[in-house]
């Protein structure tokens, strides 16, 4: 029944987000009665947070073994595409075989991102595996500054929220050429496209120092 709640209520909060849900929004999808809720969970915000937590424990786990292994295996010399490619091609790989609930946490994450309660969220389950790439990319990049560093990966993991969301904009700004749930396309092109632009910053920005 757990699982069956939290299916729910991950699909109507990645539509309709924390407030746009009630816990009888949840039963009626259910098929409960909206009191039986109360014995699994004590209100809507806590709902909200396992909701968040199943998905994104999951994503962080496999994304931190794909960076240490990856860190293991380039012999101390790691490039920005490879380290990016374990963070990123990792996470895709969920939302390309995961199904349609691996697709709705996508959603619910790119919803919450961009606010004050999605970034506490995300410092609690995300910090330390971004710390882990952010290192990984200062080995790849010794001349590179810290500065610089964050403010790519905040540039990538902009452009991984607006693929999450899949809006459909894309799909028509292109006529139909590229497909906002098109997560192959997206793992093809969006690491290679990234390490161009970390290498390009760092690269200018040691240029402007000397």
């Amino acid at each position: 029944m757990t699982e069956q709640i939290l299916d729910a209520a991950e699909y109507l909060f990645s539509i309709n987000g924390l407030h746009g849900v009630t816990l009888r929004d949840v039963a009626k999808r259910v098929g409960v009665h909206h009191s039986l809720l109360n014995y699994y969970f004590t209100d809507k915000r806590e709902l909200f947070d396992e909701v968040f937590k199943r998905r994104a424990e999951v994503t962080r786990s496999l994304r931190m073994k794909a960076l240490e292994e990856y860190e293991a295996s380039c012999g101390g010399k790691p490039t920005v595409e490879g380290a990016l490619r374990a963070f990123l091609d990792t996470d895709l790989d969920l939302y390309i075989q995961g199904g349609e609930g691996w697709r709705n946490f996508a959603s619910l994450g790119a919803q919450v991102a961009n606010t004050p309660l999605g970034a506490e969220m995300f410092d609690e389950h995300f910090d330390e595996l971004v710390l882990r790439l952010v290192g990984i990319l200062k080995q790849a990049l010794p001349e590179c500054e810290d500065v610089d560093l964050f403010w790519g990966y905040h540039f990538v993991t902009g452009g991984l929220m607006l693929t999450l969301a899949r809006t459909g904009r894309i799909d028509r700004l292109s006529g139909g050429l590229c497909k906002s749930d098109d997560f192959e396309a997206v793992k093809e092109r969006m690491a290679r496209f990234m390490a161009a632009g970390f290498i390009d910053i760092c690269k200018q920005s040691a240029a402007s120092r000397s």
